[in-house]
């Protein structure tokens, strides 16, 4: 079974900064697509970036030119740093992993919680 740890969460002014990170438990390279997602409270969860395996990075509108994902192959790490938060930022955040096709399958981290103080 995949695992992903997050960290980098915590406590931040508005404006500040924070760098999240997902670590997996094998190679990242195995999967087609991974991402940070979030769930505000009351909310659905929504996705805030994507990086895939090859190709372009997507993001949220909300995030665009303010959050960058990156993902270093070799410590099978995907990064989201969040740059000018904002209060309505505040969310736990979800790495996934992701698995598309017929046989594909989604992987969870247990979430990070990220709160912006306006």
């Amino acid at each position: 079974q995949v695992q992903l740890v997050e960290s980098g969460g915590g406590l931040v002014q508005a404006g500040g900064s924070l760098r999240l990170s997902c670590t997996a438990s094998e190679s990242i390279f195995r999967f087609n697509n991974m991402g940070w997602y979030r769930q505000a409270p009351g909310k659905q969860r929504e996705v805030v970036a994507v990086i895939p395996r090859y190709g372009s990075t997507n993001y949220e509108d909300s995030v665009k030119g303010r959050f960058t994902v990156s993902k270093d192959n070799a410590k099978n790490t995907v990064y989201l740093q969040m740059n000018s938060l904002k209060a309505e930022d505040t969310a736990v955040y979800y790495c996934n992993a992701r698995i598309t096709g017929i046989l594909g399958d989604d992987y969870w981290g247990q979430g990070t919680q990220v709160t912006v103080s306006s």
